[in-house]
């Protein structure tokens, strides 16, 4: 296979072309289509016309009444799954929440919630929001939106967006049952801009020199977020770096290589595309001093690392700027393109391929098409989530890092460290309480009747000192009975340790999350990822990580 070598070229073009797996992987950027290489124009036409013949014939003489709109969405739907299988459609009633999934913000009332036993209840307010503003608190469940029923079997977050979500300075009038309080509290809230922020956490671990920046997706706001944390890391110490993207899906591509820009010298290749069109021919170049081009640094993925956090991890791995430690990412290697339809829906279309430095695509194979196949591939990787010689690449797709490390395309980025699942703490009954948001509520319910006592205390006296204790278990317990979920000794012990340091990373958030700004859950992560087997190996790699520098 021909390889495209690791280059250096100045001439850098950025583009907004979108990268990711699912609904929230991409953005509207225009309906603007390329030029360049074109085939078929007569076929396109006269199939057109075939279509709109038979759409018309179906209209005007088909014995039942027809609603043509869901035919044709029908139509595009089965159409493309002749294609990729990261083409896809949406239509006009989804479009607007999908494009939303990677703006850094929307317009709403400004609270983080949950739904436990079909009722809707508030996380928290979000600080500066509207809902903060007129008072509403943590713990409340919104019962009414304008009148409308939030309780009950019909309720989904679909149902909670189309109430709370709406157009700045549009009001909503909000019935809310508050503990303690015999009748419905009623507010009227003025909806705003609510800031969305795509790094979940950012501190300095506890050797006070590694910094731990998790980014959960690539978006609008996602460089900016990166920068502003890195800067602060490097004032309170940081020389290491480690940037988990596990479970990222992907987002905009020229965020994900701004990134890298901070993070490599020189002025090389960060990734290049080639499509049918040759407009679509795009490649990036480092281009400017970056904010950590020396330190040792250390990525975290996994299987639900994709496109854009490949490009990441890929670059970083050919450069031999990083050690890339955990599982093989999902390998996406395809590029999407948004075009608005005429009317708000939105198609997302495969225009090119991506490569990173090396040459490599890291695309998995795939038959054309939309198959099961494809879709599950994920399920079918078995061993490998659990032994590293599991995994199996392509020797004919065998390519060099800049320092002569072999790597491998067409099929993800496979780590250096391989870390395996833990699975050993996994039970039945563990996972009904997830089902049912059961550790949820019972950390929101002791925080909000122990917060304002154990907030008096610094976080970090909390991260040291706190235990969940087997009084506050066996409050747990009863939760999850009263909620029909019938109690499980040997499952419950299995489970014991993860539900404890689940308790108090959730009760942490609530109760430090009242002071988050910049969108962070620091303390939740540095409880939950207290005992975390990849952070672990992860802190064991930076030595190797410094060695591939030289």
């Amino acid at each position: 296979m021909e390889q495209q070598p690791i280059q250096n070229d100045k001439n850098t073009i950025r583009v907004p072309i979108v990268m990711g797996i699912s609904i929230a992987a991409g953005i509207l950027i225009g309906a603007t289509f390329f030029g360049g290489r074109r085939s078929g124009g007569s076929d396109v036409a006269q199939n057109m016309a075939k279509f709109k013949e038979v759409m018309n014939l179906i209209d005007k003489n088909y014995v039942d009444e027809v609603k043509t709109d869901s035919l044709v969405d029908y139509s595009i739907e089965k159409m493309i799954e002749k294609l990729d299988p990261h083409t896809y459609y949406f239509p006009a009633k989804d479009a607007d929440l999908a494009r939303s999934q990677l703006q850094s913000g929307f317009d709403g009332i400004g609270v983080e919630f949950n739904i436990f036993n079909d009722t809707l209840y508030v996380i928290t307010p979000l600080a500066g929001g509207p809902s903060e503003a007129v008072g509403i608190q943590s713990g409340d469940a919104i019962v009414k939106a304008d009148g409308t029923q939030l309780t009950g079997a019909k309720l989904d977050n679909n149902l909670v967006f189309s109430k709370l979500r709406g157009e700045r300075g549009s009001v909503v009038k909000l019935e809310i049952k508050r503990r303690g309080f015999k009748n419905l509290l009623k507010f009227t809230v003025k909806r705003d801009k609510i800031p969305s922020y795509s790094i979940d956490a950012a501190y300095l671990m506890p050797d006070k020199k590694t910094g731990y920046i998790k980014i959960n997706r690539f978006t609008e706001s996602t460089y900016d977020e990166f920068k502003e944390h890195l800067a602060n890391l490097k004032k309170q110490g940081l020389t290491q770096l480690m940037i988990d993207l596990r479970g990222n899906p992907g987002g905009y591509m020229n965020r994900a290589t701004d990134i890298v820009d901070e993070l490599v010298g020189g002025d090389g290749v960060i990734v290049y595309t080639d499509g049918k069109d040759d407009r679509n021919d795009q490649k990036t170049n480092a281009q400017k001093d970056g904010m950590f081009e020396k330190g040792a640094i250390v990525v975290l993925v996994d299987e639900g690392s994709a496109s854009a956090s490949e490009i990441v991890s890929g670059a970083l791995q050919d450069y031999d700027r990083a050690i890339i430690v955990g599982r093989r990412t999902f390998g996406k290697g395809l590029v999407q393109q948004p075009f608005q339809l005429s009317d708000g829906s939105e198609l997302r279309l495969t225009i090119s391929r991506y490569y990173i430095p090396s040459g490599r695509s890291i695309q998995k194979p795939y038959v054309k098409g939309h198959g099961e196949e494809y879709s599950h591939e994920l399920s079918t990787r078995g061993g490998e989530y659990f032994i590293a010689d599991s995994i199996k690449n392509n020797p004919k797709l065998r390519f060099k890092t800049k320092g002569g490390r072999t790597v491998y395309g067409g099929g993800g980025i496979t780590p250096d460290v391989f870390v395996p699942r833990d699975t050993s703490y996994i039970s039945g009954y563990l996972l009904e309480l997830f089902n049912r948001n059961i550790i949820r509520e019972y950390a929101l319910n002791y925080a909000t009747q122990n917060g304002k006592s154990i907030e008096k205390q610094p976080f970090e006296q909390f991260y040291k000192d706190f235990i969940v204790t087997e009084t506050m278990l066996n409050d747990l317990k009863n939760l999850a009975t009263s909620a029909g979920i019938k109690f499980n000794q040997a499952d419950f012990n299995r489970s014991k340790a993860f539900i404890q340091t689940q308790t108090k990373a959730l009760i942490a958030r609530q109760i430090w999350q009242r002071n988050v700004k910049k969108g962070l859950n620091n303390e939740f992560y540095q409880v939950i990822y207290s005992e975390d087997p990849m952070i672990k190996a992860g802190m064991g790699q930076f030595e190797r990580a410094k060695n591939i520098l030289k």
